[in-house]
């Protein structure tokens, strides 16, 4: 019997089957999460543009969620799901109570923290800010948007009870409020009266409020879905629990793998402050975001749903010393990581330009969508390193392990700045603007490739001889799309001279040649992953 009276809970875990079922709807959650994400991208960039004004209100936006991550996010993000799911362990009253008390912690954590930050935003902005018209609109703008790190907290907590209790889609429709909401907010904004062209001093304080209370006022939106989903779930979050010295029992839970998450954090926002400001200098920190934001649409699609989902399992397995089935899931994420993001990174290489030409031309000048679409081809290699370490992180944060995760932090941050350094002294200013998302790139596979000795140092053999088969196969199928889709694009363009014509034109038949030619490869060469993929499919 365990501790505290309760009875010992069974934990369930997501079978094979139940993988893809529940994988199916995060992912459904996922596509239309990303697809809004993508009209509100395309939306704020025809809004506010990439100029002095977009760049401002693009970097103190990035600036609640950067400083979330600094302060509380690792902590929050990364150590609450292993610690809930141990305490499932002791059985429903104790592990409710607990998760009650980490709750109630981690909003009070959150409170103080945004209050004190708030109350610097002025500081903060000018680390980033070197122009002094810029700097005020930016200012005005951090005070509007910097209350979002509670929101955020409070979302990722109760994301993570809801995931530990076996639900995973709830949480994920959740940005699609936000999206929504900041859809609204940017139609609202072009009703307003105001200058016709939009420059840090001409802006009206009624437009200044609207995209700030508005912007904020989709985060708040995204927290209040999940707490009601959390509710729906059957779960009473209860202010009834005592803050102290209650609360100070998970605190204390968490101290040996706090120290670790913080430098975490620390050195993760050394790297992004150096980014923004490297971006601000050349005047390419929209450009930087709408790439990085496009990077992310597959990721977030293909690639999340599953690290949703076997997150929880991975945490199960370790808390019961089953290292086999930690191995196993580990293995059988990286077959379906690279099956779905390598011929997404061939895609993204040849249609990128194409896509954000016809996507963002009309809606910002020419020269900043082609340099989007540039960023997004030369930076798509990053995608399938970037998933695979998100997964390697996992397995080490499931045993509690929070050292291992910062050393690999530390390579990436150091590989990343390393590569700005050298390009900001060697090449051009539009070159140094692409080479931001490049850089980031290079840090994923410098951090996929110390993950993957760090764990084979650890943990042995890793199952890695199944997945080293599937790339094979995934990139011979992919090479062989690739050059089909090349084909398909240069025939389109030869034959149609109609520019925005030819954009849709070569995007569509470079994607479905491309497609029919990857899918019909994949069968021949015997990829059995791709079987999981249409399950999964017909269950969207």
């Amino acid at each position: 019997m365990p501790r505290g009276g309760g009875q010992p809970v069974r934990l369930r875990g997501v079978g094979g089957a139940g993988l893809v079922q529940a994988g199916g709807r995060v992912a459904l959650a996922g596509m239309v999460s990303r697809v809004t994400g993508f009209a509100r991208t395309i939306v704020v960039a025809a809004v506010l543009g990439t100029a002095a004004v977009g760049d401002a209100y693009n970097g103190v936006n990035n600036l609640p969620n950067m400083l979330y991550e600094l302060l509380l996010g690792g902590v929050l993000a990364r150590a609450v799901i292993p610690v809930l799911t141990r305490a499932r362990r002791q059985g429903r009253r104790r592990s409710r109570q607990f998760t009650q008390r980490v709750m109630v912690a981690a909003v009070l954590a959150l409170a103080v923290v945004t209050a004190v930050t708030v109350a610097c935003a002025p500081l903060i902005v000018r680390v980033f800010v070197g122009d002094s018209g810029q700097r005020q609109l930016a200012t005005w703008l951090a005070y509007l948007l910097l209350p979002q790190i509670f929101f955020y907290g409070v979302g990722v907590v109760v994301s993570a009870v809801l995931n530990v209790r076996d639900s995973f889609a709830s949480a994920a429709w959740a940005p699609v409020v936000n999206n929504v909401i900041v859809l609204a907010t940017c139609g609202v904004f072009v009703l307003l009266p105001g200058p016709v062209t939009l420059t840090p001093g001409s802006m009206t304080t009624a437009q200044v409020l609207t995209i700030g209370i508005g912007t904020t006022a989709g985060i708040v939106g995204q927290t209040v879905w999940v707490v009601a989903a959390l509710r729906r779930n059957g779960f009473a979050w209860s202010w009834r629990v005592r803050p102290l010295p209650y609360t100070w029992r998970p605190v204390r839970s968490g101290l040996p793998i706090l120290g670790w998450l913080l430098v975490y954090a620390a050195i993760s926002q050394i790297g992004v402050a150096i980014t923004m400001r490297v971006a601000f200098d050349h005047g390419g920190m929209s450009i930087y975001t709408y790439a990085e934001l496009l990077f992310q649409v597959p990721y977030g699609i293909l690639a999340a749903s599953a690290l949703t989902v076997l997150m929880p399992r991975i945490s199960r397995a370790a808390a019961f010393g089953d290292h086999a089935a930690v191995i196993a899931d580990l293995s059988r994420g990286a077959r379906y990581l690279s099956v779905a993001l390598i011929p997404v990174t061939m895609a993204m290489s040849l249609l990128g330009p194409g896509f954000a030409a016809l996507v963002f031309t009309g809606r910002v000048d020419t020269d900043a969508a082609r340099l989007i679409g540039t960023a997004v081809a030369c930076s798509a290699f990053g995608l399938a390193p970037f998933a695979l370490v998100m997964l390697q992180m996992r397995v080490f944060y499931a045993y509690n392990d929070t050292r291992t995760p910062t050393v690999i932090n530390i390579v990436m941050v150091a590989t990343k700045i390393t590569i700005l350094i050298l390009t900001t002294t060697l090449l051009p200013n539009q070159a140094v603007i692409v080479m931001l998302s490049v850089a980031c790139s290079f840090a994923y596979v410098a951090g996929a490739l110390t993950g993957h000795l760090l764990l084979r140092k650890r943990y042995g053999l890793l199952g890695f001889t199944a997945v080293a088969r599937t790339v094979h196969r995934v990139m011979w199928a992919t090479a062989l799309a690739g050059a089909a889709g090349l084909a398909a694009i240069e025939l389109a363009r030869t034959a149609i001279g109609t520019p925005t014509l030819e954009h849709l034109t070569t995007l569509t038949s470079g994607a479905a040649v491309g497609t029919a030619v990857f899918l019909l490869a994949a069968r021949l060469l015997g990829i059995d992953e791709i079987r999981s993929a249409r399950v999964l499919l017909s269950r969207l």
